[in-house]
């Protein structure tokens, strides 16, 4: 099919979108790279629809229009669709609006004398007629004979230049008559089997990241979940609190399937979804409602990333939708902190959320226990004085301060706007240089040496000012500006952390300052956080049948039995190795939490047959489990198994908690020493080489 037909599709809205597909997302140089390549004769890929004469809910369609015949939906190729809709037709394709467009590529121009394609540029193309608009080219006729009487030089023919400018235009115009492969899912197929294509086709490639696959799962089943939550981030943005699509469907499968990885969205049905989302929007009006009252954080540009407000969505929706009380709120807050701070889930972020989402599951207070793991990442929570050393306004450290200072009831220096409640342009926070650059720059500090630039822009040489004080300071010496500020709000410079000897706030001592200041933001740091802690909660674990009732993850895994056959009915060994494996890997991982007497499905089969070969009795169970570790995993591990038993529906089951070991673990099977780890919700050996990178990564 020639583009100019698949054009008049989408205007008569033959050709429809489905709202499962994400929106357009191409950057302007990938739009403008498809015209170099369609004019180039390049291929440019195909296109995938799907032909039904029932289509699903549409973008931008609240109804779809009564028709004979069948659709078209859009499968795979809308980005480049919409991007030659906007070019040649100079207009939003049907299925958007100008305001769903992330990139707005129709500033694109066209040099009809070298056929390059750039967007507009004042310096190269205001008054230069060679320059045509693309889409002026396909809506409107160009006359090259005008432009070449414009442009010709002297002794040249303007009749040859035109011919050369139309030439040129011509090879642009012929694109809408280029043909773009085009492959049809048949009539017959269903919505489930067109996403499932969806999903294949695009996740062989590039194109969509996890969290917009499980958005179109999502979508596919519940029509309006994009435009909900979209409507919920402009509802929340109101506040200054900012989130994405990505965000969204994160925490919605936190709150839905107790986990953090987006595949694990993918198979909840419509009334999950839809009751996993009337509970995530109470949940974060609660969130961005509670942060600036408690925690001083009155916008998510408070914070380095969003991912940190994953877990505290997913506590709250296992509590419901709110701390339980004063204590565990604060608890909350000093995590929340930590977790900022030490930048947990700026890498391996999947892996980390993953980690510390299902201890919360597991752990009725996991506080205490996530603090532990940050610990174990970094080495401690409490800050040192030279953490601070070279740190610029992009480290957490930055923020951290900034919430500090808030926290001070900190203002601004010279209208005394307290930091928190700012409104308006004039009074939006920056970040003021102390020590002006200009004044260090000229006082031994080179601004071609990286290590005297990181020293002038350190963290402690900020203040926190609304726009229209830091300019009004502009390159002034705080020697003489900090006493009118001493003079004119008494406290204002101890509520952001200045040191108050004068003889400081001279260039000649400005290490000295940033080292005194360093010390200040550290104790002061370091203190509010401990105030957090007057009464830290203990780790509780949460109840056997509750765990149950989540599902296995990444920290929790249900057995049957310990050594009974329950296809056989009766007594076999090897199962050991299976109990024997995870035990291993929950060592190897994370830690976690094994169930024996519950299936994968969480029904209850309970002890009694394991319990047989043992006379009834969970002592002897207990130390018979003891002694298979001891024997196939070493006796150096024991004491990091705990196990007790429980009744659940008056059967009893065995639950077995396993801490994270501090050096690896190696399995003695029958083939000689295993590797387990934890992936997903399942126990996976590692070849020798696969084992050797994964202890390099986490403990050497």
């Amino acid at each position: 099919m020639n583009i100019s037909e698949l054009m008049d599709g989408i205007r008569k809205q033959d050709l429809v979108l489905p709202e499962f597909q994400r929106e357009y997302v191409w950057g302007k140089e990938q739009a403008k790279q498809l015209l170099v390549s369609l004019a180039k004769g390049y291929p440019v890929g195909g296109l995938l629809f799907w032909k039904t004469d029932s289509p699903p809910d549409l973008k931008n369609v609240d109804e779809a229009p009564e028709r004979l015949g069948t659709f078209q939906v859009i499968l795979d190729g809308q980005q480049r669709l919409t991007t030659l809709y906007m070019l040649l037709r100079g207009d939003v394709p049907p299925f958007y609006r100008v305001e769903d467009l992330e990139t707005d590529p129709r500033d694109l121009y066209y040099d009809v004398n070298t056929g390059d394609f750039q967007y507009y540029q004042a310096s190269r193309m205001k008054g230069n007629p060679v320059w045509v608009r693309v889409v002026d080219c396909f809506s409107s006729q160009i006359r090259v004979f005008d432009i070449a009487k414009e442009v010709v030089g002297e002794g040249e023919d303007p009749f040859k230049l035109a011919e050369h400018f139309h030439d040129n235009l011509a090879r642009l115009l012929d694109i809408a008559k280029l043909d773009i492969p085009l492959q049809t899912v048949p009539v017959h197929a269903s919505l489930d089997d067109s996403i499932d294509i969806f999903d294949r086709v695009n996740s062989k490639g590039t194109k969509l990241s996890d969290a917009d696959l499980a958005l179109t799962h999502a979508t596919g089943k519940w029509s309006t979940a994009r435009r909900e939550m979209k409507a919920l981030i402009d509802e929340l943005s109101t506040g200054h609190f900012y989130f994405d699509l990505t965000f969204m469907t994160r925490a919605l499968t936190g709150v839905v399937c107790k986990r953090a990885l987006f595949e694990t969205l993918h198979d909840r049905p419509r009334d999950q979804l839809e009751a996993g989302w009337d509970s995530l929007k109470k949940i974060l009006q609660y969130v961005t409602n509670t942060l600036p009252q408690q925690a001083f954080i009155h916008s998510t540009e408070d914070l380095n990333t969003t991912n940190v407000l994953v877990p505290l969505v997913v506590y709250l929706s296992l509590n419901d939708g709110h701390f339980p009380n004063e204590q565990t709120l604060r608890n909350a807050v000093h995590w929340l902190y930590s977790a900022h701070i030490w930048a947990r889930y700026t890498a391996q972020t999947d892996q980390r959320l993953e980690h510390d989402v299902s201890l919360i599951v597991r752990e009725e207070s996991p506080w205490e226990a996530l603090r532990e793991r940050i610990i174990d990442q970094r080495g401690r929570i409490e800050v040192k004085s030279s953490d601070f050393e070279g740190r610029w306004v992009q480290h957490p450290l930055y923020r951290a301060v900034y919430i500090l200072a808030k926290a001070h009831k900190a203002v601004d220096w010279f209208n005394g706007s307290p930091l928190g409640t700012t409104q308006g342009e004039p009074y939006k926070i920056h970040n003021h240089h102390i020590f002006p650059q200009s004044v260090l720059y000229k006082s031994g500090f080179d601004p071609d040496n990286h290590l005297h630039v990181k020293i002038v822009n350190e963290i402690a040489n900020r203040a926190f000012l609304t726009a229209e004080t830091n300019l009004s300071i502009s390159n002034r010496l705080p020697e003489d500006y900090l006493p009118e500020v001493a003079d004119r709000y008494p406290d204002a410079l101890a509520h952001q952390f200045i040191p108050i000897d004068p003889a400081l706030w001279k260039v000649s001592n400005y290490r000295e300052f940033l080292e005194a200041r360093r010390g200040i933001m550290t104790r002061k740091l370091n203190e509010f956080m401990n105030c957090l802690l007057s009464a830290p909660e203990p780790t509780r674990e949460r109840p056997i049948s509750e765990l149950i009732r989540l599902g296995e993850s990444l920290t929790l895994e249900f057995k049957s039995t310990l050594q009974w056959d329950i296809i056989r009915n009766e007594s076999n060994k090897g199962l050991r190795h299976s109990v024997l494996k995870t035990i291993d890997a929950f060592l190897n991982t994370e830690g976690g939490t094994l169930i024996i007497g519950a299936d994968d499905n969480g029904g209850i089969y309970g002890l009694q047959d394991d319990l047989k070969v043992l006379q009834g009795s969970t002592d002897q169970f207990a130390q018979l489990l003891a002694s298979l570790i001891t024997e196939h995993l070493g006796p150096q591990y024991g004491h990091l198994v705990k196990t007790r038993f429980d009744s659940v529906d008056e059967r009893q089951v065995c639950r077995v908690d396993v801490s994270r070991a501090p050096e690896p673990v190696f399995l003695k099977g029958g083939r000689g020493k295993e590797f387990y780890i934890r992936v997903g919700n399942t126990s996976r050996a590692l070849d020798p080489e696969q084992t050797v990178a994964y202890v390099e990564m986490n403990w050497q």
